[in-house]
């Protein structure tokens, strides 16, 4: 049975998907509809004026023909035109319409000519444009725009005069304009009309499209819903190859450090509770058998609490300095010469025991790493090679740089002793929290010393290495990669 909980953030799911499809889609459509109206607009009167330039053009030509035509001779008597009326008829028979063209001849107040009944555009039959034919003037060329009850004109009107012929006449031609308009507006209807059904379209693909794009933003918010304090071993299913797929696989690496983190936490503090619980036993047993009248059990007592108290105080130590390996203050990276560090961890490690201390070989490069803490894991390999080894036994210590073809240069690193050495079957439980090998006392650390030189060389990107052979020594070694490369001096000492 699914809780409230759960449901309640399923259906907040649901609705914060739709939402953003939603959004998504009503911004699309509304910046395309907004587009396609500023483009329409725009070429809509840009088309406007074109057809005004185009009819204004075409009534021009007309005029310019109907004065050439003035100045030929009449094809009947093959003399200069005598009268208006016959130049009127040439005119007429020369001048080809157009579908929404229209044309009469006045003279003597009347109409002398017009185009053919076959032409749609009869001037004759709008007696509003009539009389303003009739009202017009003949003395002079005229480019009009006329407006009746039937249809919106655009007119050129030529007067036609000769010497011969005192009787004023012209010759008018006319578009009808507002079905050229009218044509030009259906156009326009019709792809209006296919740019919303391609929006619709685009619309409905959109809408599946951007439903699978959101798909894994769902299957995220879902895996996250299914997280809990506990369990973090669910996975978001990578489809895909795009940049959804390369984001669903870069959450799923983050939930894998993420269970690595929250398991190795859970592994500390066990590891943690079981460490500290055989102290407190000790000390807790010890003080509840402790004969406070006896002076010699008292200290004995005091001792052995202070020892695992000591104990306990080195272990919290070590857990702390584990706890901040992870954080990104961790190391101070800065150049450091190799040989001076190496130089400086042999005079502190002579401290730690009476061993034949020597460098048997030495970098003198000058690399990038922090100093404190490659000096704290090389003591903690020196402080085990003292644990492990007779007195006055040699320790040696070296450097150097590693390069191989198609790989970046290493500096290595190194603690060699020649003590008992570990079992193969150690060597690998050695460096796990508290791991210890089988021939090590409990009293000698805490079981985090190589886990911490561990944790130190895994936060420069480099790796601990062993080469152990039981009765004759161990050597172990830092690699820590450089970038870029170091400048070096090589050079062997004793």
């Amino acid at each position: 049975m699914t809780s409230p909980t759960m449901t309640g953030a399923k259906s907040r799911l649901a609705v914060t998907s739709w939402s953003t499809r939603t959004r998504l889609l009503t911004g699309m459509i509304a910046l395309t509809a907004i587009t396609l109206l500023v483009a329409g607009t725009v070429s809509y009167v840009f088309q406007r004026h074109q057809l005004n330039e185009r009819l204004d053009g075409s009534l021009i030509r007309t005029i310019e023909e109907i004065r050439n035509i003035s100045k030929t001779v009449d094809p009947n008597t093959l003399k200069p035109f005598a009268e208006a009326e016959d130049l009127l008829y040439a005119g007429m028979q020369q001048t080809m319409l157009g579908p929404t063209q229209g044309m009469i001849g006045i003279g003597d107040a009347r109409v002398r000519w017009k185009a053919p009944v076959t032409v749609d555009v009869q001037l004759d039959q709008d007696p509003e444009f009539m009389d303003w034919a009739h009202r017009t003037s003949v003395d002079q060329i005229k480019l009009d725009t006329v407006k009746t009850e039937l249809r919106t004109y655009r007119v050129a009107s030529v007067p036609v005069q000769l010497r011969s012929d005192p009787e004023p006449a012209s010759f008018i031609v006319a578009y009808d304009y507002s079905a050229e308009v009218r044509q030009l507006n259906t156009n326009y209807l019709i792809l209006a009309g296919v740019g919303m059904a391609i929006m619709i379209i685009a619309g409905v693909v959109a809408w599946l499209l951007v439903g699978r794009m959101l798909q894994p933003i769902r299957r995220l918010q879902e895996t996250a819903q299914d997280i809990s304090e506990s369990d973090v071993s669910t996975r978001i299913e990578v489809t895909g190859r795009d940049e959804f797929a390369d984001l669903t696989i870069t959450i799923n690496q983050m939930l894998d450090r993420l269970e690595n983190a929250l398991t190795a936490q859970r592994q500390l503090l066990d590891d943690v509770g079981h460490e500290l619980r055989t102290p407190v036993t000790i000390i807790r047993g010890h003080l509840e058998l402790m004969d406070s009248t006896d002076q010699a059990d008292v200290e004995q007592s005091k001792d052995i609490a202070l020892d695992e108290l000591e104990r306990m105080s080195l272990l919290i130590n070590d857990i702390v300095t584990l706890a901040k390996a992870n954080r990104q203050d961790f190391l101070i990276i800065k150049p450091t010469p190799v040989g001076v560090l190496l130089a400086d961890v042999l005079e502190k490690a002579k401290a730690l025991g009476p061993r034949d201390w020597k460098i048997l070989h030495r970098s003198d490069a000058t690399v990038s790493l922090d100093p404190a803490r490659i000096t704290q894991a090389m003591l903690q390999l020196c402080d085990n090679a003292v644990k492990y080894s007779a007195p006055d036994t040699p320790v040696e210590l070296g450097s150097t740089i590693k390069r191989a073809p198609g790989t970046p240069p290493l500096l290595r690193m190194w603690v060699r002793d020649a003590g008992t050495g570990i079992s193969e079957a150690d060597q690998q439980r050695i460096f796990e929290r508290f791991g210890r090998g089988s021939n090590i006392a409990r009293t000698q650390g805490s079981g985090l010393g190589l886990n911490i030189v561990t944790a130190i060389v895994q936060a420069h990107g480099g790796s601990i290495h062993l080469s152990s052979t039981p009765g004759r020594g161990s050597a172990f070694y830092l690699d820590i990669p450089l970038t870029p490369e170091p400048r070096t001096t090589e050079e062997s000492a004793s």
